[in-house]
């Protein structure tokens, strides 16, 4: 579908959803008895600054178990993130067996599930939001930011190339924006939905290549939508850098930070003309350079680098007072204080992801000084009525009928699935599939529940000894006894390069492939490290010593069967989500579809015989991991 058609159809959507769908009221429950006034929060200052981040496409409330793995080494070792369970309760001084246990922690997560309810869900976001602007006096003293990984991780997004999320933000009020998973439609799609929002997208850390600085065909494309995509030919910026905005009387700078990693982490294929990278060196001049001629009351950094690297960068660079972070996932309801190499402080915070979180942040301004107070509220969604008008949208969006055409824009027709066609979003991802035998969830440094099924299908799939699912943190958790929805397999599988494969490896190049992973993730440089979990190994079992250093930390891998991996040996091994090229394989989210279809066994129900949970030596200790499933030493 073109463009301008994409566009026009979809704001022609959002013009009807005022006298639409009506909200329910909210019921009184366990809950709300315990927390009455968990929203009563007057303002403590003159300026509040709101943040939201990873959302991933999710618009409706969804039940997210936080991680029981969370592990952390060198300076990180026992310190928030980094901290799990009763242990995280304890260093934060939390009550336990609570709504903020449900919320901040896996303890008893399907018992307080079903408790508490599903959380998130952008129209119970929104009546929070309103409820907290009203709060500071009105949306005039109120900074709405969003750091990133809002576009992707749903069918809707997918479907309609992240235009949902664009339009469902602008009726939130989202008013900056950084990206990371954004950047995995194309970029004329990018540069689509830049336009489309009405808030401001910003990056000072992407940049236009000196290639397509010189190519006729960037430019036309730059010129086609006003300019987006080079503000800043000499510097190179594809958006702006920083903004600056006045909330309360006062004069905030918003400086942004996409994913460094981007290129490394998604295909490069999507943005070839953009790069990428941390830029420590020009953040630090930037911000000199806002302290000096923009004269600011306040600096913010909206991040997603995730929150160890937002720390490390906090020392590193003086002059910022906040940092709004995100791509970590991490529920963090106190910020880390860091003093910086100036010897002044700045807050680091993280809010979670999924939607289950609003950060509120008021700013203080007096002497010349700002103070800082921060609250990290969960989004309950049995406490919050449904806001009307963001409801009425969301019906008319997911009454939308599937056009294989958009779709057809990335991936070849052979890969879809012809029942789809002529159905809307809604009836597509209502389908039932089977029901849970387990808790399925994905959130933990190492295998989950859900990936499980993940490896499973691909096996299947390709007949397959082994099958490697990528550990991303994205991924809603579906209950035990509840219905495994189309709209679950799509949370765990709605990216733009869900071809799957099969290809053949040798012992030691899986192993390889293992070893790498590890030293991403358990590097003790938070510069060097990805932001991911470890990569799920289907029909394998092994030992991992997270200590050790690079192709030192994998031992005794062996297949289901027992057998022992041999390094010379040629085993199958299936994927999908692959960085550097595009297979021929079908779309995962239809791999799995078919897999859990064929599998439920009486009454429906999905039995996982296995779960190849790692086993973990030298960590017994470490505050980043409780209840583990495996072995543990």
């Amino acid at each position: 579908m073109p463009t301008m058609d994409r566009r026009t159809f979809f704001k022609f959507l959002a013009m009807g959803v005022a006298g639409s769908a009506t909200a329910s009221l909210p019921w009184l429950s366990a809950a709300q008895a315990e927390t009455p006034s968990l929203y009563d929060l007057p303002q403590k200052g003159q300026a509040r600054i709101l943040h939201l981040t990873d959302l991933h496409g999710q618009l409706l409330p969804v039940y997210f178990r936080e991680p029981n793995v969370n592990l952390g080494f060198g300076h990180a070792l026992g310190h928030p993130p980094h901290v799990v369970g009763n242990a995280l309760l304890d260093k934060l001084k939390l009550p336990k067996g609570g709504v903020e246990a449900y919320a901040y922690t896996y303890l008893d997560f399907a018992e307080a599930a079903k408790k508490y309810g599903k959380m998130g869900g952008y129209s119970h976001i929104k009546t929070l939001l309103n409820q907290l602007r009203k709060g500071a006096g009105g949306q005039k003293n109120t900074l709405t930011l969003d750091g990133g990984d809002l576009w992707q991780g749903s069918g809707t997004s997918l479907w309609t190339r992240g235009v949902d999320m664009v339009e469902a933000s602008n009726i939130m009020g989202i008013d900056v924006m950084v990206g990371h998973w954004e950047f995995t439609y194309e970029e004329q799609e990018v540069l689509s939905n830049v336009a489309l929002f009405k808030g401001d997208f910003i990056g000072q850390n992407v940049r236009v290549k000196e290639d397509a600085l010189m190519a006729d065909e960037y430019l036309e494309m730059v010129e086609k939508n006003n300019g987006l995509g080079l503000v800043d030919e000499d510097a190179g910026y594809a958006f702006n850098p920083y903004v600056i905005k006045e909330v309360g009387g006062k004069r905030i700078a918003v400086i942004g930070q996409a994913f460094p990693r981007t290129a490394n982490a998604n295909p490069p294929e999507f943005f070839p003309d953009w790069s990428f990278g941390l830029r420590e060196d020009d953040m630090r001049d930037l911000v000199k350079k806002v302290r000096t001629e923009e004269k600011p009351d306040a600096v913010v950094m909206l991040s997603h680098n995730g929150m160890d690297v937002d720390i490390k960068m906090a020392e590193n660079v003086p002059g910022i007072d906040v940092v709004f972070g995100g791509h970590t996932h991490d529920g963090m309801p106190i910020p880390v204080n860091v003093k910086n190499k100036a010897g002044n402080n700045c807050l680091v915070t993280n809010a979670g992801s999924n939607g289950k979180f609003v950060g509120v942040m008021d700013l203080d301004f007096r002497d010349g000084k700002v103070n800082m107070h921060y609250k990290m509220l969960p989004v309950m969604t049995n406490q919050l009525a449904a806001d009307k008008e963001m409801e009425a949208y969301l019906s008319q969006m997911r009454d939308t009928k599937y056009d294989e055409k958009i779709v057809e824009s990335r991936h070849p027709k052979r890969l879809f699935n012809p029942e789809r066609v002529g159905k809307s979003y809604k009836e597509i991802l209502e389908e039932k599939l089977a029901i849970a035998d387990r808790l399925l969830y994905r959130r933990g440094n190492f295998m989950g529940t859900w990936d499980q099924i993940l490896c499973n299908a691909l096996r299947e799939e390709y007949k397959a000894d082994v099958a490697l699912s990528a550990g991303v943190r994205w991924g809603t958790t579906t209950l035990k006894g509840d219905w495994i929805t189309m709209e679950d397999v799509m949370n765990q599988c709605s990216m733009t390069y869900a071809e799957t494969y099969v290809s053949d490896m040798t012992g030691k190049q899986l192993l390889d492939v293992l070893e790498q992973i590890a030293d991403n993730l358990f590097d003790p440089d938070p510069y060097l490290q990805s932001g991911g979990d470890m990569v799920r190994a289907g029909g394998l079992d092994y030992t991992i010593d997270p200590t050790k250093p690079l192709f030192k930390r994998i031992t005794e891998a062996k297949l289901d069967n027992g057998k022992a991996i041999d390094p010379d040996t040629v085993y199958k091994v299936a994927g999908w989500a692959v960085v550097n090229r595009t297979p021929d394989g079908r779309l995962m989210w239809d791999v799995v579809r078919d897999y859990i279809k064929a599998n439920k066994g009486k009454d429906n129900i999905l039995a996982l015989p296995k779960i190849n949970h790692p086993k973990l030596v030298n960590v017994a200790k470490n505050p980043g991991i409780a209840d583990y499933d495996g072995d543990l030493s």
